[in-house]
């Protein structure tokens, strides 16, 4: 098939491989433009334009699709489909209706669980034991439109949202290819009213850790801010980022460090961090962290009110 990309993070180029690689035609990439990052804040290419640069495919990154001009140029591609994934931009009425077969999206929950913006970090913060990819046919409405395809995996006990991201991308990337292989023998299937929830868009005031909490509910924070934008807490004067954790059998005043793994009591039970990362460092495991940071037994973490 002729098809346009649309995508821009790391998310999505196991999609655009999956789709060269299946033989299909790009018409062209279309993703978020070059913005300034790294110390000399100079313009960097967006994951899913610099593999499309490398691959030989046109790369479009316009700042809105609203404009007559943009689309009059997406149209004029000719597209039989349109492949959605991560892209950033609302796609208007007109755009969606462009191809000839439609636009179709790659959302990473089991639909009509967790519509919007951050599904995969959601999930691991509600505690939900499984998830999936979902292929969708889009329309006006956010995440609302029939469901073609979908596929379920079970969330780790222990899985953070860096490492859930890695294995939805590579699904979303082979459901896709069979979506569009099997494109005529697919029935749509309607989203109920029921079960609706929506993964609102992360909020770094939502990273640090309340250690008042019970331990099961700190843990799927760390867990599911991690690596970005990274739950954190107090020690002594540093802001120390928390990047793994598990749950452990343990009680004590919430925030106070029970041993010399870095296990630290909340509110109900408590939690051994796994992973963590000092300012300007980068992330370590808590052994290798606890060799240059030291943490004695009874420190107390984050910020209290005396008594």
């Amino acid at each position: 098939m002729r098809v346009i990309f649309m995508g821009t993070p790391d998310f999505s180029v196991p999609v655009l491989d999956a789709l060269v690689g299946a033989g299909h035609e790009i018409a062209a990439v279309y993703c978020q433009p070059p913005r300034p990052a790294g110390r000399g804040k100079k313009d960097r290419p967006t994951p899913v334009q610099a593999r499309a640069e490398a691959l030989g495919l046109e790369v479009r990154h316009p700042t809105s699709l609203r404009t007559d001009a943009a689309q009059r140029d997406f149209a004029a591609l000719g597209a039989d489909i349109a492949v959605v994934v991560a892209y950033g931009l609302i796609l208007p009425q007109a755009v969606l209706d462009a191809p000839k077969r439609g636009c179709l999206n790659i959302h990473a929950s089991l639909l009509p669980r967790w519509r919007g913006a951050a599904p995969i970090h959601r999930a691991i913060m509600a505690g939900d034991v499984q998830t999936g990819i979902c292929i969708m046919q889009m329309e006006a409405g956010l995440d609302t439109g029939p469901v073609l395809l979908r596929d379920a995996t079970p969330i780790g006990a222990t899985e953070t949202t860096g490492g859930l991201h890695d294995r939805l991308s590579q699904m979303g990337a082979g459901l896709i290819v069979q979506a569009l292989d099997r494109l005529d023998d697919l029935t749509p299937e309607i989203q109920p009213e029921d079960g609706v929830t929506y993964a609102a868009k992360i909020d770094k005031a939502e990273a640090k850790v309340d250690w008042a909490r019970p331990a099961i509910e700190v843990d799927r924070l760390i867990r599911g801010l991690s690596p970005f934008p990274g739950a954190w807490t107090m020690i002594g004067a540093e802001r120390i980022k928390l990047l793994g954790s598990c749950v452990a059998q343990a009680q004590g005043v919430a925030g106070t460090v029970l041993d010399d793994r870095l296990t630290i009591a909340c509110g109900d039970g408590a939690v051994t961090i796994t992973r963590a990362q000092r300012a300007g460092k980068g992330a370590q495991d808590s052994d290798t962290f606890l060799r240059g940071m030291a943490v004695p037994l009874g420190t107390l973490l984050g910020e209290y009110p005396c008594s």
